[in-house]
């Protein structure tokens, strides 16, 4: 078998495994009662980088690789679910920080929660990938 080939089993083997890591993501996220989108939103928001558990719309729209208006939409009806909560920043009026509600981080716990193996499977086939 050429090295070619063995890299490219390499590289669909890891895309298995993400994608199983997606599914199992969106099965755990229905059974702590979030769709998979708000449970990456929120996932987003508590994994805020700068470690303040706090995100804006135009930040999460860069990660979530979504339209501005596609999160502000997502965020609404989040809240509205009560999961996140909007609080106007102290030194900008124009922006507002959003947090995770009580019941959030319970939702957001749960399935994180569930997925500690899959999360491990996932860092083993991404080592796998790196391995020459």
């Amino acid at each position: 078998m050429s090295v070619e080939t063995t890299r490219v089993i390499e590289v669909a083997d890891f895309r298995e495994a993400l994608r199983r890591f997606l599914r199992q993501s969106e099965r755990v996220a229905r059974q702590s009662g979030l769709t998979p989108q708000r449970h990456l939103l929120l996932l987003m928001i508590k994994g805020a980088r700068d470690g303040s558990e706090q995100s804006t719309v135009t930040e999460l729209a860069d990660r979530l690789q979504l339209a501005q208006s596609t999160v502000t939409e997502l965020v609404s009806r989040a809240e509205e679910a009560g999961l996140v909560e909007r609080e106007q920043s102290q030194s900008d009026a124009r922006v507002a920080h959003l947090r995770l509600t009580l019941e959030g981080e319970e939702r957001l716990e749960r399935s994180f929660t569930a997925l500690a193996i899959e999360r491990a499977q996932l860092r083993e086939a991404f080592a796998h990938l790196d391995d020459d």
